[in-house]
């Protein structure tokens, strides 16, 4: 190379060197100056962006002395994978700028260049749409206090510090991989993801046929809407594909078909076709889709703060599970709350399980519910175990008692049924403390655990199976069955401890996916699905300084 060569490298080198200083300097101009109208007003448009993300915004730029947070059309390729696949999430990619990051990606590739202003408004829309994305995959797009000014579970970061992790996102090497390690989903969550994809199929596929009304059809029956049917249990896989279906009339596999879908849909498992599996079959499914992603938001308020070991009670599922390294270990069928007395949803630590345990009757329940009972028959309280204290915590005889003259604003006294096979709570009851009250417990009405819809008690959480439940929680000290039904007989009141106490989660979910990779729809029981659907479908919302 001759040395007029090497001057001319030596030149072009040092103008491109130049160029870049002044261009990296015109973006940091540009960016501090969007970052103050950003302090200054509390909003930001840039470009075709608003900006959400407000003071964390700014605090992530400042640390960078604004200089910018992204380069290279490979990045922005890589956030718009991210934000696309948010999708599978039950998510709308728009509310992290998919289309503005797409334009420009496209102006990019098609050769046409930016200028400073236009590269910081990519750059604070890259960096707004990687919080926003995060903030929801944490906590959800919808804020449950909104919804539920008593919910209790925890919204932070685990200690971390919201902008150095947005900063490690920024520089992560894949953005992909950043997200997985920050949010890992547990199995709850992706298999309602999975069936959140199948059903996305089958709607876009056209779904499933309408099954016309008509007649109760029951086994054995004859009906035109036999091929329908057929059809219709197709597609949700509850007819096994390629089995032969005999039209002629209604039974064999085509019943058996129909069980599956019953069990499914929390109704009756037999296998008559009455209006409520008629309706079950015909809501649709873009409204199942609708269904799923609500649960999965709902799974984003608590999953991410789990330990290995906890029980989750399905309200809507009328339902409770054992999980033992984040695994479902045994589940048994629960009564909850009516739908004007509903059980509560918050999360708790299960301290202690209670055997032959009293029942302290809450002063609702004693003025609401026993009193006129007792008014009607003077014998009620002591036919069923009862006793009756005073204010002073003194025993009181219940025939001295003037019940007439007592009413829910006049009621002096505090009932406490004994323990006993006909004991509220029966012969087991399982405390975590809470300011409700709530707590899961044995019962003597035990034949209401065979109907398909659970919603019987006053608040508590009825266990179908509370000694075996109590073997599996007392398992990890050191006690089997036998030493469990040793305790029972007893009769004696007697608390035992965990030696490590067990996260509790009461929970709403109306759809959940079992461990046999089945979908379960449940009935919104207290109907708090649409609430959560309409947030869900809302636009981004920009909260606004209110001064």
């Amino acid at each position: 190379m001759s040395r007029i060569q090497q001057s001319c490298l030596v030149f072009l080198l040092a103008f491109l060197f130049i160029s870049a200083q002044a261009d990296e300097t015109a973006d940091r101009e540009a960016i501090g100056a969007e970052i103050e109208q950003l302090r200054y007003s509390g909003r930001l448009s840039v470009g075709d962006v608003d900006v959400a993300s407000g003071d964390l915004l700014a605090e992530v730029y400042e640390s960078r002395g604004f200089k910018p947070a992204w380069s290279g059309i490979e990045r922005l390729e890589s956030l718009i994978e991210l934000v696309r696949a948010t999708a599978a999430d039950g998510l709308d990619p728009e509310d992290y700028h998919l289309s503005v990051l797409e334009r420009v990606h496209d102006r990019l590739i098609n050769g046409r260049e930016l200028n400073s202003q236009e590269r910081a408004a990519l750059d604070i829309g890259m960096t707004d749409s990687l919080i926003r994305l995060g903030y929801h995959q944490r906590f959800g797009k919808v804020n449950p206090h909104d919804l539920d000014p008593e919910w209790n579970f925890s919204r932070e970061l685990r200690g971390r510090d919201p902008a150095s992790l947005i900063q490690e996102g920024i520089s992560a090497e894949s953005l992909k991989a950043f997200r997985d390690e920050v949010f890992p989903r547990v199995e709850l969550y992706r298999r309602l993801q999975s069936i959140l994809a199948e059903y996305r199929g089958i709607a876009a596929a056209g779904g499933w046929p309408q099954v016309p009304a008509g007649p109760t059809l029951r086994p054995g029956d004859t009906d035109d809407r036999l091929q329908v049917l057929m059809e219709r249990l197709a597609v949700t896989g509850d007819l096994p594909k390629g089995v032969q279906v005999d039209l002629s009339s209604y039974g064999g596999v085509l019943e058996t078909a129909v069980r599956n879908f019953q069990e499914r849909h929390g109704l009756d498992a037999d296998g008559i076709i009455g209006p409520a599996t008629l309706h079950a079959m015909n809501i649709s499914a873009e409204q199942r889709i609708d269904q799923l992603r609500v649960n999965l938001e709902r799974a984003r308020w608590v999953l991410d703060n789990l330990e290995d070991d906890f029980v989750i009670v399905n309200i809507a599922g009328f339902r409770a599970y054992v999980y033992r390294d984040r695994k479902e270990a045994w589940s048994t069928r629960v009564m909850v709350g009516k739908t004007y007395r509903k059980t509560p949803v918050f999360r708790s630590t299960m301290k202690y399980l209670v055997f032959n345990p009293t029942w302290t009757v809450p002063y609702s329940i004693a003025t609401k519910d026993i009193l006129p009972k007792v008014k009607k028959d003077h014998g009620y309280l002591t036919s069923r175990n009862f006793i009756v204290k005073n204010r002073n915590g003194d025993v009181v005889d219940p025939a001295a008692v003037d019940w007439a003259s007592l009413s829910r604003r006049n009621f002096p006294f505090t009932l406490v049924q004994q323990p006993g096979t006909n004991n509220a709570l029966g012969e087991i009851k399982f405390i975590f403390p809470n300011e409700y009250a709530v707590y899961l417990h044995d019962t003597p009405s035990k034949a209401l655990f065979g109907r398909s819809a659970r919603a019987f008690s006053s608040g508590c959480v009825r266990v179908e199976h509370p000694f075996n439940f109590a073997e599996v929680l007392l398992g990890p000290d050191g006690w089997d069955a036998e030493r469990v039904q040793a305790e029972r007989m007893r009769r004696e009141t007697k608390s035992v401890f965990l030696s490590k106490p067990m996260p509790v989660l009461l929970l709403y979910w109306t759809a959940e996916v079992g461990a046999d990779g089945q979908i379960r729809f449940h009935e919104d029981v207290y109907e708090r699905d649409q609430a959560v659907l309409d947030a869900l479908n809302a636009p981004f919302r920009i909260d606004l300084p209110t001064s």
